[in-house]
């Protein structure tokens, strides 16, 4: 990712920002401007002042005057607090795996920004602001994707953070990967000095996991968008049945997401002419098969479950997740667990249950459309022959195997992480989330259904053109050729892996399926 577009700035004052406006700034680009204004500033000196004179007095404030996790009975004297910190970056940079998103770091960022400007963790400004500059230049930290469970926070991700941004480590900056001190002097940026405590609260939260989390969110709506696309047109090449998404139907169970999901499906069917002339009206087609007939039922899980996802991960992303934090009207030190990643941890956990059964259900319409003794006089694996030899061209026979192979593997990665905690840390650290590995899992279930949308939606749009009719359906033959924009029909077999992957880029990036039912 270069340097970030021009657009109106995200103000952070310690009040609540927009998911809409994580989005965006992880995304697109938008910048950020950490307010000047009076009250912010004092908020923040209140608990920075109330660190400086817990210290002075000699009160024990874990990680700052202390050792860290089962360490923290060991004390030290001012002089060496005030120096002590950085060395935790050290010792937690021990990540594995290949770095997170480039999308997902930059959320991370902003997420830690969000943090600690509510006023809770007694750092500077200052700090707030050189995340701002990594963020306004492009410049990213590189961070394994390896190595968090959840708790005491995201400590060895967040610590290739922490480190960048004083100009230790590797970024990725102008379309390359380059030490973090090159960057920020092509940026014209400093390399920052840590004060007491920031180091500590660079690390110790839910940061890593809710930036996963914002990029997954989107991508599963998007997903949840293609999916009814991709089954309105399977219910149009099926010759299905429309009245399966009769409003009385979802009326009778109202489930929100349901009702929602029943009546994009209808909407896109609607017809210029009599449904009755566009199914199949022998006696055995009476109910179309589970996978369309209750698409509702299957997608409206994924609705009503990023309808509650979404907002806990917002709340999650405006938290003091700190620790230890202050009380700003007394200067109180508190001690506490906010770093604990549980809410992401069953937020994702869900998520990637949901998304693994919309790609199962996918999968099915999928074989149905393939396979000749179902799918109401369509040739078999969708093969259009125009005079070629029986069996010389296989269409979406090989398809259909890798759809069912990505299913397989997204429903294979549904076991909750959160059921995975481990005693870590010489047992100060007993009870984890694993939020993060479950926000990784979720993206992963993401990667996996949009490519399992992908093919089914390139399967459907075969079906249809073969059905010659989509015209009749205006929306749908408009969706018809957005996707022709992106792969032609199969007339004769070829490889189809490009076809997939910028299919899965539309469904990620583009609106060819957003806002058009």
């Amino acid at each position: 990712m270069g340097k970030p577009r021009k657009s109106a700035a995200v103000v952070i004052d310690g009040g609540h920002v927009s998911y809409a406006n994580i989005l965006a700034v992880s995304r697109d680009g938008k910048p950020v401007v950490i307010s000047q204004s009076k009250a912010f500033i004092k908020r923040m000196a209140l608990t920075q002042k109330a660190l400086m004179d817990s210290m002075e007095k000699g009160v024990a404030v874990y990680g700052v005057n202390t050792g860290y996790g089962k360490s923290c009975g060991n004390r030290m004297s001012l002089k060496t607090a005030m120096k002590n910190g950085v060395n935790i970056f050290r010792f937690h940079g021990c990540g594995t795996g290949d770095p997170i998103g480039i999308e997902e770091t930059r959320a991370a960022m902003l997420t830690r920004i969000l943090c600690l400007a509510r006023g809770y963790s007694g750092v500077s400004i200052g700090l707030l602001e050189q995340m701002a500059a990594f963020l306004n230049a492009g410049i990213t930290p590189v961070v394994p994707c390896e190595g968090s469970v959840g708790a005491s926070g995201d400590l060895t991700p967040m610590s290739y953070i922490g480190a960048a941004l004083a100009g230790e480590r590797d970024v990725f900056y102008e379309n390359d990967i380059m030490p973090a001190a090159k960057a920020m002097k092509k940026a014209g940026l400093r390399p920052y000095k840590y004060l007491p405590k920031e180091p500590l609260s660079m690390v110790n939260g839910t940061t890593t996991m809710t930036g996963i989390a914002v990029l997954a969110v989107d991508r599963a709506e998007r997903i949840l968008d293609a999916a009814i696309f991709a089954t309105a047109l399977c219910v149009h090449g099926m010759k299905g049945n429309a009245h399966h998404y009769h409003p009385v139907i979802s009326e009778a169970k109202p489930f929100p997401g349901q009702v929602l999901v029943a009546k994009k499906i209808a909407h896109l069917l609607i017809a210029r002419v009599s449904a009755r002339q566009l199914e199949d009206d022998s006696l055995e087609a009476l109910q179309d098969p589970y996978s369309l007939r209750c698409a509702p039922q299957v997608l409206g899980v994924l609705a009503d479950a990023l309808s509650w996802i979404k907002k806990w991960v917002e709340i999650e992303a405006n938290s003091s997740n700190d620790n230890p934090i202050f009380d700003p009207a007394t200067g109180q030190v508190l001690m506490g667990g906010n770093f604990y990643g549980g809410h992401i941890a069953f937020a994702m956990d869900g998520l990637k249950a949901a998304l693994a059964s919309a790609a199962d259900m996918c999968d099915r319409q999928i074989m149905l459309l393939v396979n000749p003794t179902l799918n109401r006089g369509l040739p078999g694996d969708l093969v259009r022959l125009n005079g070629a030899q029986t069996g010389l061209h296989h269409g979406f026979k090989a398809m259909s195997i890798a759809s069912s192979a990505l299913a397989a593997e997204a429903l294979k990665a549904t076991m909750p992480a959160a059921s995975f905690s481990r005693s870590t840390e010489s047992h100060n650290q007993d009870k984890v989330s694993m939020g993060t590995i479950a926000a990784r899992d979720a993206e992963r279930v993401c990667t996996l259904t949009e490519r399992v949308v992908s093919i089914h939606l390139l399967a459907a749009a075969q079906a249809c053109d073969i059905r010659k009719n989509i015209k009749v359906r205006p929306l749908l033959d408009r969706a018809l050729q957005n996707i022709r924009q992106v792969s032609d029909p199969v007339i004769e077999d070829r490889p189809l892996d490009e076809d997939i992957e910028r299919m899965c880029m539309v469904i990620r990036y583009a609106d060819f399926f957003r806002g058009r039912s």
